[in-house]
């Protein structure tokens, strides 16, 4: 191939992916949905659940009571398998689990209870201690992303 042929083929190619760009997309149907357990707050600074498509993102969730980091674990988690049912899911569907602990030292508490919450095959999962700690004073707060 000629260094002229180069050119066109190249000029072409650029010309075809420009042209591809200026199409408008197509609707995919997917729609974002939020999940609630009762009415509509008034005032809304986030979402505690929404999904797009059959992907469902909760926000996360923390325990504002007294106890350990066991007793804040297990309602962190409970509160969440409430959120997941209420949409369709369910813990077995979770794919990705973010753990936020206000002290490393609680890592193995957060461990016992998390442990078996999800099923068979828990899902991936990151854990870290949050500088500064977690907002309203609790030992944990858990996020995750689930399929619906």
């Amino acid at each position: 191939m000629s260094k002229n042929d180069r050119r066109g083929f190249l000029k072409a190619g650029v010309a075809a992916a420009a042209g591809a760009g200026l199409r408008r997309p197509q609707s995919s149907g997917l729609v974002k949905k939020v999940h609630r357990r009762g009415p509509k707050p008034a005032k809304v600074l986030f979402n505690r659940a929404v999904s797009y498509g059959n992907l469902l993102f909760i926000a996360g969730v923390g325990y504002h009571k007294e106890g350990d980091i066991k007793v804040h674990t297990k309602a962190v988690l409970d509160e969440i398998q409430a959120d997941l049912e209420n949409a369709g899911s369910s813990m077995n569907k979770v794919l990705q689990c973010r753990v936020f602990l206000a002290d490393l030292k609680d890592y193995d508490g957060m461990n016992e209870m998390f442990r078996g919450r999800f099923g068979e095959e828990p899902p991936v999962r990151t854990t870290i201690a949050a500088a500064g700690g977690i907002p309203g004073k609790s030992l944990v707060e858990i996020d995750v992303i689930a399929y619906i």
